[in-house]
């Protein structure tokens, strides 16, 4: 609505001057269990189940906040960082069909368990 009112050049000095505020742990939380939410449902509707430990949770909100770019990041490196690793896992046959897969992290590397 506002790009019908002002000139671009406008738009993006205030865009520049907008004071954000840091996220904080609370927050990061917050997107880290929306994202694996949405990882959560792909695998299900795959057959199957997902769980998440704490731990790996903290490692991902950790690797993917940045100051600059507060939680943008995010996305990336559970991409990156489970995502691949789980289709990986997959192709491969270790995760056999309908398990439920358990996802762990331990000095910074994440591990992945399964329950059939």
């Amino acid at each position: 609505e506002l790009k019908q009112h002002f000139r671009p050049e406008f738009l993006n000095r205030v865009d520049e001057v907008i004071v954000f505020h840091p996220l904080g742990r609370a927050e990061i939380r917050q997107i880290v269990d929306l994202q694996l939410r949405r990882l959560a449902k792909q695998l299900e509707e795959n057959g199957f189940g997902f769980e998440i430990t704490d731990a790996a949770k903290d490692q991902l909100g950790e690797e993917g906040y940045d100051p600059a770019y507060g939680a943008r990041p995010l996305k990336r490196v559970i991409q990156q960082r489970l995502q691949n690793q789980l289709a990986n896992e997959l192709l491969s046959g270790k995760l056999p069909p309908g398990c439920r897969i358990l996802v762990d992290a331990r000095d910074g590397e994440f591990s992945f368990q399964h329950e059939v």
